[in-house]
């Protein structure tokens, strides 16, 4: 009897280890393309950064922050450098504000550290729940926009123009490849593939090796690179009283980011407490926070939770097992620089103009019955991409929704702790403009 006791708890034991290492496969497989398109996008010409120096940062992080969710949160959550953020920190601080990318990682560190203290304190728990639904949505729209910007710039699909400052590009071999890799990201994603973002980076890579566009590098496999970013931000650089604003648009992104992908997909997927509430969510914050600080220190941008994670939870992921399987797996890529730097911008684009309009559609979840809830998520959704600036479009969305909701006679509604983030907001807004 003890020996067929034995024998079904192994089994069960079994079958949920195999759950957990197919789980943690498919969500390294569901974010594997952030390996090709953050350096891609933090490597742009202008910025100074090394190719090669942000493909081993984003390893090193998305390895050891993913392991970290595992053997200390105990989720099944991917952690990497987090889309949106890093167009951020490369077209609007380095590229925009004209910011030394060293100095721009010292700013990740220092939001790191803010996010890390309000993390171990109830304090970014507070905030969030401050911060109406409205402007939290509105954010995320704006972002999608502003990702899909860069994306239509990145294929040539959209140009510069003197008179209307945007315009249609023209039709060539690099835009075909895009829009046929769009179209076969749809279809995999239809499908419900894992694989759906890295066949189009791949489809498009090779089309273009094929029709002469882009050549093969000389060697296939190369040294991790550790001297180009690792360790070399400057972090009392960073403390200037004008990039404060920056620092705290940077955590403000974060916070909205990290909530929702541990809210979001636990109540998606049922990995609820007893009183209903995402397991392990204060260890997971900690996580997600020592990931922004981390990223500063081994030179990329801000690290987060990723919510494509949920398509691993539904392979049968439950455990911080998976997390340690999707960690070993971004392992053996800090050896495939060469490989990663052959892939052209405009192969990647397809993937952020398709994240872009998946941050898009949670627009439909806005109520715009009332003027003072349509206004602020309006100008955040819009002054984030024609700003090129997070920065802006959410400072200018707390204090409107602050100010009008005082004019409407709602003051009741406003907690002490949204009017305080809209006072700040106002003096932040003041201090950069100065």
């Amino acid at each position: 009897m003890a020996r067929e006791m034995n024998t079904v708890y192994t089994g069960v034991m079994n079958i949920s280890l195999r759950k957990e290492i197919i789980g943690g496969i498919t969500t390294f497989l569901t974010v594997a393309y952030i390996i090709f398109v953050n350096p891609s996008i933090l490597a742009t010409e202008g910025t100074g950064m090394s190719f090669s120096g942000v493909m081993t940062a984003t390893v090193i992080l998305s390895f050891s922050m993913t392991l970290l969710m595992g053997l200390y949160a105990k989720l099944p959550f991917a952690v990497a450098p987090g889309m949106g953020i890093n167009a951020f920190f490369t077209f609007s601080v380095i590229l925009g504000q004209q910011v030394p990318w060293q100095t721009a990682l010292g700013i990740i560190f220092w939001a790191g550290v803010l996010f890390l203290i309000t993390s171990i304190a109830p304090i970014r728990m507070k905030i969030a729940t401050a911060i109406p639904s409205s402007l939290r949505i509105a954010a995320a729209c704006g972002i999608g926009f502003f990702l899909t910007l860069i994306g239509l710039k990145n294929a040539g699909l959209v140009v510069a123009n003197p008179a209307t400052l945007v315009a249609l590009g023209p039709l060539t071999r690099q835009t075909l490849i895009v829009v046929l890799s769009i179209v076969l990201i749809l279809v995999l994603m239809r499908r419900k593939s894992p694989l759906a973002f890295l066949a189009g980076i791949a489809f498009a890579t090779v089309v273009a090796l094929a029709t002469g566009m882009i050549q093969m590098p000389t060697s296939m496999f190369s040294a991790p690179d550790f001297s180009s970013v690792f360790f070399k931000l400057d972090i009392w650089g960073a403390l200037k009283l004008s990039l404060i604003p920056t620092m705290v648009s940077i955590f403000f992104t974060d916070l909205f980011d990290s909530i929702s992908t541990f809210v979001g997909v636990s109540h998606a997927t049922g990995m609820l407490d007893r009183d209903g509430n995402p397991k392990n969510l204060k260890e997971g914050l900690i996580t997600d926070a020592l990931a922004t600080l981390f990223a500063g220190l081994f030179g990329t941008s801000s690290g987060t939770a990723f919510i494509e994670s949920a398509a691993g939870i539904e392979a049968g992921a439950r455990t911080g097992t998976a997390s340690i399987v999707t960690a070993l797996c971004f392992l053996p890529c800090l050896f495939l620089a060469p490989i990663a730097g052959m892939v052209p911008a405009y192969a990647t684009a397809p993937v952020l103009i398709v994240v872009g309009g998946l941050m898009f559609k949670s627009v439909t979840a806005l109520k715009f019955d009332a003027l003072e809830d349509l206004i602020p998520a309006f100008l955040t959704i819009v002054l984030i991409p024609f700003t090129f600036s997070i920065t802006q479009g959410m400072l200018w969305g707390f204090i409107a929704h602050v100010v009008l909701y005082a004019l409407a006679g709602r003051r009741k509604d406003l907690s002490p702790w949204m009017m305080g983030i809209g006072a700040l907001s106002l003096a932040l807004l003041i201090a950069q403009h100065s």
